[in-house]
């Protein structure tokens, strides 16, 4: 019987080393639509460089585009499965018809900053100065800060910053140079503008988060998001699920790990030290608690910029579409856990 046995065991070691090697199922693919050189790519490549992706069940490609609007016309036309976009964006695509929804990305924003040696201590000391606006006079972070002005915590007596001030309004590049040849007496530019600034001896007089926190607003409510169609998530749940997963991922990495950061140094555009300190550290501070994102919240401080803003920043929406933000589904097929909040930074600059 003994040797019956090896001659059958034999058998099959010699007939399963005869057949070809089944082939490996290929992971599904992700598109995102990036900016060059934009901030995005840091999240992105700590994911591919990891190989997070493929740990989630995906395969990430990127895609370098030229700017916003050749980021929404690629979502648009189905270039690509994702872009990172404002919410205020995606809602106003939901409710012309589009199927976006919104996964949070970051909570980063600017501040209004003032040069290291200025005589600026209030709102009331810009009266009558010039004050640069990285971005259009329906800016996200000028409305809010242009509803603190108004407001007791402002201690600009009521007034609009809008009225008691001129603006200049611009490129965030054409601001930082109107900011350091003296051109204007403040500025409020995207936070990784804002960093470069404050590495070059610039002081922060109010940031947005403190504004929207005094207005009684959420500040953990992201701005920022990973874009994605509900068909496409329909169709390929693994992956839609994968980002979410790997994002998470890269993010307590990133939030942490120095030594993270100095592979992404190449592509960060930092001029010294102190600026890709300050350009890590803002970048850290805009990691979202990964608790989502409060429906109710978010309508709050919608209504606080759009009372401001009007139509040209709401684009005649009065109220946040249904189903705009979007929680990956802790049960998912691959029986995955749900996602672990992202570890927080106890350095990190509030």
């Amino acid at each position: 019987m003994i040797p019956l046995r090896r001659i059958a065991l034999s058998a099959c070691l010699a007939l399963g080393f005869s057949l070809p090697a089944a082939a490996e199922e290929p992971l599904p693919e992700l598109t995102v639509g990036t900016l060059e050189g934009g901030t995005v790519t840091w999240e992105l490549e700590t994911i591919r460089s990891r190989g997070l992706d493929r740990a989630h069940g995906f395969s990430l490609k990127l895609l370098a585009l030229a700017g916003n609007p050749a980021t929404h016309v690629a979502m648009h036309g189905a270039e690509v499965d994702s872009i990172v976009s404002d919410w205020l964006w995606v809602a106003q695509q939901r409710a012309a018809g589009a199927d976006y929804v919104f996964l949070p990305y970051s909570t980063a924003v600017g501040g209004l900053m003032v040069p290291g040696d200025s005589a600026v201590q209030s709102l009331a000391d810009l009266e009558g100065q010039t004050i640069g606006v990285g971005g259009s006079p329906v800016d996200k972070s000028w409305l809010i800060l242009r509803a603190w002005s108004m407001s007791e915590h402002g201690r600009n007596g009521g007034r609009d910053l809008a009225d008691t001030t001129r603006q200049l309004f611009g490129a965030a590049p054409i601001i930082l140079n109107a900011f350091e040849s003296g051109e204007v007496a403040a500025a409020v530019n995207l936070w990784h503008f804002q960093a470069k600034m404050e590495a070059r001896g610039a002081r922060e007089l109010v940031d947005v988060v403190t504004a929207a926190r005094d207005l009684g607003l959420d500040p953990d409510t992201p701005l920022l998001g990973y874009v994605l169609r509900e068909s496409w998530i329909q169709a390929n749940p693994q992956a839609a699920r994968g980002l979410a997963e790997a994002s998470a991922e890269a993010k307590r990495i990133l939030s942490t790990d120095d030594s993270a950061w100095e592979a992404l140094r190449p592509i960060m555009n930092a001029e010294g030290d102190a600026e890709f300190t300050a350009l890590r550290e803002r970048w850290r501070a805009g990691i979202p608690s990964g608790r989502g994102v409060d429906p109710k919240a978010a309508q709050q401080m919608f209504a606080v910029m759009a009372e401001l803003g009007g139509e040209e920043l709401t684009g005649g929406l009065t109220e946040l579409p249904e189903g705009l933000f979007w929680t990956p589904d802790p049960a998912s097929e691959s029986g995955s856990e749900p996602l672990p909040e992202p570890e927080a930074n106890p350095d990190a600059k509030p």
